[in-house]
């Protein structure tokens, strides 16, 4: 894989103007089927982007690739002028060993559909677990920070509860919290909601809108509607693995101009009016 030279975004930490996240042409393929055909994508420190789409658009995809939970196949990923996934050796890309990828994960936090905590640890020990075991702090400094998140999202009183005496939307913000306890400087969002009974959903989100009022830089695939409208700085709409049209939420909800993007809409308000 050779380099076609380095991104702006090399300046991220000095210069905060660079967006935090600069995506290249980025491609993926799954035995054969390409699933991200070419993505170009910048997300400017401190913004909220919401990656609207139907399934098999590629936007959980883009999303695991920018966390290297998946190796892209063409293209480049920065994340605050550092390249993802790979060094660059005298303009040849050269894969970095699991370790190294492991390491710049740590400063990524990513929620998922399904909220995956620990089931033999209570919410707290939940939260402290990756920063001892990941970056080594101190139990006693972790453990504070584990109470203020746990007080940030909520649920301080359910600091020894279990997850199964949890309920879905308990769960998944002490799994954001969890995220956020490795303080990381982008969140990625899958369909943190999808999973969730109607009744839960506003907790969750009101958690994410709150990180956002703080100034987290987030990227969030989502089919809330409305917290995309309220939320984003900006919207991206994604089929078959490109980017179709974005803008403000504004602009690409309220009056989308492509028509796959309207279809899709109409099909969203169709399910929410049912």
């Amino acid at each position: 894989m050779t380099s076609t030279g380095r991104a702006p975004a090399a300046a991220a930490q000095s210069h905060p103007e660079f967006p935090l996240v600069h995506a290249v042409n980025v491609t993926k393929a799954f035995h054969g089927n390409e699933v991200l055909k070419g993505i170009d994508m910048d997300v400017a420190q401190r913004e909220v982007v919401c990656l609207l789409g139907p399934s098999g658009s590629g936007k959980t995809t883009f999303l695991r690739c920018i966390n290297q939970l998946e190796s892209i196949d063409g293209g480049r990923i920065w994340v605050d002028g550092e390249l993802m996934g790979f060094s660059d050796r005298g303009g040849t890309l050269h894969h970095l060993t699991d370790k190294q990828v492991a390491a710049q994960r740590r400063d990524i936090g990513m929620v998922f559909q399904r909220f995956n905590l620990f089931p033999h640890m209570t919410a707290l020990e939940n939260i402290m677990e990756a920063p001892i075991q990941v970056k080594g702090e101190r139990k006693q400094d972790v453990r504070d920070r584990a109470q203020a998140l746990l007080e940030q999202v909520g649920l301080a009183d359910r600091h020894a509860a279990y997850p199964s005496q949890l309920s879905g939307g308990q769960q998944q913000r002490i799994a954001i919290a969890r995220a956020l306890a490795m303080q990381p400087k982008l969140m990625l969002f899958d369909e943190p909601t999808s999973a969730l009974d109607p009744e839960l959903v506003g907790d969750v989100l009101q958690v994410m809108r709150k990180l956002a009022q703080d100034g987290m830089t987030m990227i969030v695939v989502t089919h809330e509607m409305g917290f995309a409208r309220d939320v984003a700085d900006r919207v991206v709409f994604m089929d078959g693995g490109v980017v179709v049209e974005q803008g403000k939420p504004s602009e690409v909800i309220s009056n989308p101009q492509h028509d796959r993007t309207r279809t899709f809409l109409r099909r969203m308000h169709q399910e929410r009016d049912e």
